[in-house]
């Protein structure tokens, strides 16, 4: 059982006080314990002092009502056997449409299953391009090079997001996961914030483009998974994980 908080051990940010809600969103394959870490996570965030916390899931293609009452923050679990980047894009409008904020984006891995299945190596890659904090669960069995491996094709690549371990089913460092701090390298729930000063003029030598790929409004680029072909199709397709469980 998780021991209760002290209301000040809570990261800056996190707190009953929000204005508001802050989203947890969960990803992983089914069976890789994310229910559990969901349940530890929200005690840890309820007996901190982080106000009214809530557990829900995605079922199919089917969202979670929001929960009644004064919400402080809800930790929503993906459905595992569904692709991620498809929840991950219907993510954004839920959250807007309670108007709530995204806390983090956190990834359940278990080694078992990605060790021995090299084929879901690029479904992994499309979780952990939009995770704050990747867990590494069930790592009976699983060789320590893997796991090192594993961490080391995202840290050559220079992603910013924690990797954390979980131990007897749980988290090592709760408070760290827990952070409302991005650091995905995906951009998709990024929001312009550059001001507009009057009277400011910005001479710069490049050239004025009429390309239809340029940003607009120095908006970020569409997004690598999120990408779709004209016929509606993705760009950049990952494996079916139902087929792999």
């Amino acid at each position: 059982m998780t021991a209760a908080l002290p209301v000040d051990s809570l990261p800056d940010g996190f707190s009953a006080n929000a204005q508001k809600p802050l989203v947890y969103f969960i990803l992983g394959a089914s069976g890789s314990g994310r229910h559990a870490i969901a349940s530890e996570l929200a005690a840890v965030a309820r007996e901190g002092g982080g106000g009214s916390t809530h557990v829900v899931e995605v079922m199919g293609e089917t969202w979670p009502d929001w929960p009644q009452g004064a919400v402080a923050q809800v930790f929503v679990v993906a459905d595992g056997r569904r692709n991620p980047v498809d929840q991950v894009e219907a993510l954004k409008p839920w959250i807007e449409a309670h108007g709530a904020a995204l806390g983090r984006i956190l990834c359940v891995v278990s080694c078992q299953l990605a060790a021995s299945t090299p084929a879901l190596l690029p479904w992994f890659d499309a979780c952990v391009h939009f995770s704050d904090v990747v867990l590494l669960n069930h790592r009976e069995g699983v060789e320590n090079r893997w796991v090192s491996d594993f961490k080391k094709r995202y840290a050559e690549r220079f992603y910013p997001c924690l990797f954390e371990f979980v131990k007897k089913g749980q988290v090592t460092n709760p408070l760290v996961v827990i952070e409302p701090q991005a650091r995905r390298i995906s951009q998709y729930f990024d929001e312009r914030e550059d001001p507009v000063v009057e009277g400011l003029i910005i001479e710069t030598d490049t050239p004025d483009s009429d390309d239809d790929d340029a940003d607009e409004a120095g908006a970020p680029a569409e997004d690598f998974y999120l990408a779709r072909r004209a016929g509606g199709r993705r760009l950049h397709e990952i494996p079916d994980i139902a087929k792999c469980l």
